[in-house]
């Protein structure tokens, strides 16, 4: 079992058995008695052979030992755990390092058990596995849980479903499916992308969801990313529902005759795209096989790179403020699975190498991480808990335009290859919309929220009036509704903050005398009487505006 991101864990073969909620208190309980004995770690190493014949009762860490020897390993690591009487109580093959003895070993929880196939491959059996978490002071790991606890009333999924956005359903794992509300905050993020969109500079392309075996060989995904792609037969011939939008884009420029003059073009698409991923690791929106990319591919000449990466890196930081999403950057390198001449891979990877060291930012380096056809910046943003998520992607490509044999007539009137550009804002659009679900708690900011103002009348001799003031809102654009049901007020202002909704306009006799409105705001209460035409004008400002 391995360190991970947020942990650690360990994976366990029970046979038919498998362990309780209660088992976890049991070990915890005997890791604490190990940890008083200050059991000390001490490091060796053995031969291959030797090592096999030590663990020659796990198969697994034997399958270990031997991909370890493919890969040119001669010698295993070990760490032995010795008591206070000198005697070795416990073995295990660990790389290490570890710390000098179980004393210095600070707070810990076991957290969760769950299923997990051996290796993650679900051909392979299915084995237990316990997560838990360590840190060097118990206020750290007191903190830590206070966040999970909060991450969880934040989970897209529980909320999504609660606020009447999005589902799942068994016929369609990993297909979400966007409901009435879900599809207004939608269609205010594709609104508010095509309006940023436009004043940068950018024209919408759209690609057809299905293309043929021969396109995606040429583009290098039928080698390189088959794994992950849907196939069909249509007329006795191979079809691919397109992973990505890009070889569509190169199929559009190269109609075109371009030159130098003509470049850069900025070509965005909010395309359809299909990956097959495995079913444990589907997780709502953040991991789903359908999702929405909003995509661009920016054709252009060699010197006009560090410009147009400079442009992308500015819609990125305005789309995200937009949002109150801060972000740190990432720089990747060639894979190890990857297309194209070495030559044109440095050439790339100076490219954006050159033009972060310029723009001045800071970045962090991710060696061997890029796309298989060229390195790419990547953009992961932080949310209200400090998590952070890769959202917008940056890659720089020299090796599309040579297989689609892309050109355009420079100065001299000479046929040369454009360089591209491919990158995401949003990324995947539902991941996105998930990531804004738990940003914001569910409670969106005005311009984003399905439902903007509900308007409750206290009795039914006010519901004329209600009706006025809700008619007036929706003639000025906004998302109103009217709830006059026969429910008590105070059950209907529960429910209109249950759906978080940003304001509430609360209808009785002085304010239908004075045709005003008692205006109640999330979070901040009751404002009371306001006229409605300059609470109209406030929203319509909010609006515009974009105010989180």
């Amino acid at each position: 079992g391995p360190i991970i991101e947020n942990g650690f864990y360990y994976d366990f073969d029970l046979g038919e058995d498998s362990f309780a909620p209660e088992d976890l208190k049991k070990i915890q309980k005997e890791m604490k008695k190990i940890i008083g004995g200050g059991q000390k770690f001490e490091q060796f190493s053995l031969p291959i052979k030797e090592a096999k014949e030590k663990l020659k009762d796990n198969l697994y860490k034997i399958e270990m030992i031997e991909d370890l020897e493919k890969e040119g390993e001669k010698e295993i690591s070990f760490y032995k755990n010795i008591n206070a009487k000198g005697e070795d109580v416990f073995v295990d093959m660990c790389r290490g390092p570890h710390l000098e003895s179980t004393k210095e070993v600070g707070a810990f929880k076991l957290d969760k058990v769950a299923g997990a196939y051996w290796r993650g491959d679900e051909k392979n059996k299915m084995l237990q596995r316990i997560y838990g978490l360590a840190f060097e002071k118990k206020e750290e790991l007191d903190d830590y849980l206070k966040l999970i606890e909060e991450a969880e009333k934040r989970d897209h999924k529980k909320l999504g479903k609660e606020l009447e956005l999005f589902s799942f359903h068994d016929v369609g794992a990993g297909f979400p499916f966007f409901k009435p509300k879900g599809v207004v905050v939608w269609n205010q993020l594709m609104k508010y992308w095509r309006e940023a969109h436009d004043k940068a500079g950018y024209s919408e392309v759209k690609t057809p969801v299905i293309l043929s075996r021969e396109l995606w060989e040429k583009s290098g995904h039928w080698d390189n990313y088959r794994e992950n792609m849907y196939t069909t037969k249509i007329d006795d011939h191979d079809y691919a529902i397109k992973p990505m939008n890009c070889p569509g884009g190169m199929l559009l420029y190269k109609e075109g005759q371009y030159s130098y003059r003509d470049l850069p073009l900025r070509w965005a698409e909010i395309g359809l795209d299909h990956r097959h991923e495995l079913s444990g690791t589907l997780n709502g929106l953040f991991r789903a096989r359908a999702f929405w990319q909003d995509d661009a591919h920016i054709f252009m000449r060699t010197d006009q790179i560090k410009e147009e990466i400079f442009g992308v890196l500015k819609l990125a930081d305005e789309i995200y403020s937009a949002f109150g999403l801060s972000y740190h950057l990432e720089l990747s390198t060639r894979p190890e699975k990857s297309i194209g001449t070495d030559e044109a891979w440095e050439k790339a990877t100076k490219g954006l190498q050159d033009a972060l060291d310029e723009y001045g930012q800071g970045y962090e380096l991710n060696e061997g991480d890029g796309a298989f056809y060229g390195p790419k910046i990547d953009i992961h943003v932080k949310d209200a808990l400090g998590r952070t998520w890769q959202c917008a992607t940056i890659q720089l490509d020299m090796n599309l335009p040579e297989r689609f044999d892309l050109n355009y007539v420079n100065e001299k009137g000479e046929d040369v290859r454009p360089v591209m550009i491919h990158r995401v804002i949003f990324g995947s659009v539902e991941r996105f919309f998930g990531i804004l679900v738990e940003h914001f708690a569910g409670a969106f900011p005005l311009w984003l929220s399905p439902e903007q103002v509900r308007v409750l009348p206290v009795s039914e001799k006010f519901d004329e009036y209600a009706k006025e003031v809700n008619d007036k809102l929706v003639a000025a654009g906004l998302r109103s509704k009217l709830d006059n049901e026969s429910e008590s007020l105070n059950k209907r202002i529960r429910n209109a903050e249950k759906s978080k909704l940003p304001y509430i306009l609360v209808i009785g006799e002085k304010e239908q005398a004075d045709k005003t409105v008692a205006v109640r705001k999330r979070k901040e209460g009751d404002l009371g009487a306001q006229q409605l035409d300059k609470f109209i004008k406030q929203l319509e400002k909010e609006n515009k505006e974009r105010i989180n």
